[in-house]
């Protein structure tokens, strides 16, 4: 099995083709709060020196306001991540690219850091939260999102019955219900908070894509054919394809 970093480094090191296909299906949510608003509104970010760690395409502050934050750091170990967050042109932002598990700042350098959906891509995701707290300050704030193994069962479901199985879920070395033991290794007053709600998804289109995704080779004609064919008949049954979720975002405090 590819290990998390090598998986992340195929998919992740030249393009954002493949997170944008993945963050595409937050769109059909049936909260209604999406996901980063929901998110936003528990981060702290005014008057604090802020890290994130993982970035990505800096979805997260299409939705947050930064401007009133002392600074921002955005940090992603892929060069086209990179690129596309100094596109954002956020104010007071700077842009680094570097390994989440060997962090280039000084200790207690922030006041927050954020890891939204990243440590799953890490070999080793406790380095990473072991870095997170260095370079905290004391009673510093950590938020980390992660998904528990069960989801978006449906679509797991779905690309195994079809020969595209997800390559993350099996090769992860953290997820939502091992979180709460390691997080409490290094922090304080760890809580738990769930993002209710499910994708309803009204047609075959958005699972193909989410299911394109997970390989490094396109879907053959025969694996589009099959998905194309299950998805219609869960939505000719029901209405829609509707895709559980179970997604967590942890708080916790360095001590």
């Amino acid at each position: 099995m590819m290990e998390p970093s090598k998986r992340a480094i195929s998919q992740y090191s030249t393009t954002t083709d493949k997170l944008a296909q993945r963050v595409a299906i937050l769109s059909y949510d049936t909260n209604t709060e999406s996901w980063y608003p929901w998110l936003s509104s528990r981060l702290p970010v005014a008057g604090n020196d802020v890290l994130e760690a993982g970035s990505g395409t800096g979805d997260l502050w299409r939705h947050l306001d930064a401007s009133n934050a002392r600074s921002l750091t955005l940090t992603d170990f892929s060069f086209a991540m990179c690129n596309r967050l100094k596109e954002l042109r956020l104010p007071r932002a700077n842009v680094q690219q570097c390994d989440a598990a060997s962090l280039p700042f000084a200790d207690a350098t922030f006041d927050l850091v954020i890891a939204n959906h990243m440590l799953y891509h890490l070999d080793d995701p406790s380095a990473a939260l072991q870095e997170f707290v260095r370079v905290l300050r004391p009673d510093g704030r950590l938020r980390v999102s992660l998904n528990g193994r069960d989801h978006i069962a449906e679509l797991l479901e779905l690309g195994a019955a079809v020969g595209r199985p997800s390559p993350i879920v099996d090769a992860a070395r953290i997820s939502a219900e091992t979180a709460p033991e390691l997080l409490s290794r290094y922090c304080k007053d760890v809580t738990v908070e769930r993002f209710p709600g499910a994708f309803h998804i009204p047609e075959p289109g958005p699972a193909l894509t989410y299911l394109a995704s997970w390989g490094e080779d396109a879907m053959t004609v025969e694996q589009e054919g099959r998905a194309r064919e299950w998805v219609g008949r869960k939505i000719k049954e029901d209405g829609r394809f509707t895709v559980k979720k179970n997604m967590v975002l942890f708080s916790a405090v360095k001590p």
